[in-house]
């Protein structure tokens, strides 16, 4: 005769035994669901391994209270993660690597009464402006103002927080494409082999500027004005990475503007040319 443990035990079985079969059909449903649609769950799959391997894509550049990576003359600091300039010396160049060639880039940036500064991050006049524009005279031409790509490229509009506030940036840079985020907005999108943005290509290029150029050590520039930066975070894209294809209308610039700003670049020109009469005669 079975004892009463094994009674229990039997018991127990059978109740387990009972509810696995009632729970079967569900199972049985959820499988048959995922065969029926398989894009549902490849789509959660590659979602979840995006969520996964977006925590650690981007790298910090901008942490604690050591500007261990960076390369300038003392004039710059950085406590509980804010950078700020803080005297005379040049800009603070990032050496722990140089940019990739294909890359995004997102920054908080604030600016003092007046202030100018920028963020390069390729060689010659890539330049992300940081500027006050509501007193300093580079915000009177877009394509000088804050976020614009630096005499070439204006944003679509003036997107910027009161001096003191932070704003954020973001640089997107793919293949030919180039980006310009500013508070959460894209203000800029250019490829630059398109024809349409021809003589804005060439007006950097008279500057001194050549879209093809990478490789370059990501710089905060040094102006002369208070500016202060924090959570600088870099990663590298990869080519199975998109972008968004949005574009975006520059801001018009006004007539009078346009003068101004040809004028500005003749002396620019001229200066340069000079410059390099002066190191001709030097070789002599």
């Amino acid at each position: 005769m079975p004892s009463n443990f094994h009674l229990r035990q039997s018991h127990h079985t059978l109740r387990s035994l009972n509810l696995a079969l009632r729970c079967l059909p569900a199972f049985a449903l959820l499988c048959l669901s995922s065969i029926a649609n398989p894009a549902t769950a490849t789509a959660n799959e590659s979602d979840l391994a995006k969520a996964s391997q977006g925590k650690e894509v981007f790298e910090a550049l901008s942490t604690g209270d050591t500007l261990d990576d960076w390369k300038h003359k003392g004039n710059w600091q950085i406590k509980a993660g804010i950078i700020s300039r803080q005297g005379k010396g040049g800009s603070l160049v990032y050496m722990g690597k140089k940019v990739p060639n294909d890359f995004e880039l997102k920054f908080e940036w604030k600016v003092g009464k007046g202030s100018n500064s920028g963020v390069y991050y390729r060689p010659t006049q890539y330049e992300y402006q940081i500027l006050d524009n509501d007193v300093h005279p580079d915000g009177k031409n877009p394509r000088t103002s804050a976020a614009s790509l630096y005499f070439c490229v204006p944003p679509s509009r003036d997107n910027t927080k009161p001096v003191g506030q932070w704003n954020t940036g973001r640089i997107v840079c793919k293949g030919t494409i180039v980006q310009h985020w500013l508070n959460g907005e894209k203000v800029i999108h250019v490829d630059y082999q398109d024809p349409k943005w021809a003589s804005q290509v060439e007006m950097l290029k008279q500057r001194g500027g050549n879209l093809d150029a990478r490789g370059a050590h990501l710089s905060l520039q040094d102006h002369g004005d208070p500016v202060w930066y924090r959570n600088l975070q870099l990663r590298e894209l990869q080519p199975e990475d998109t972008v968004d294809l949005t574009e975006v209308q520059p801001a018009k610039i006004k007539p009078e503007v346009l003068a101004a700003e040809k004028k500005k670049l003749a002396g620019i020109i001229e200066r340069r040319s000079q410059a390099k009469q002066r190191q001709q005669q030097n070789k002599k």
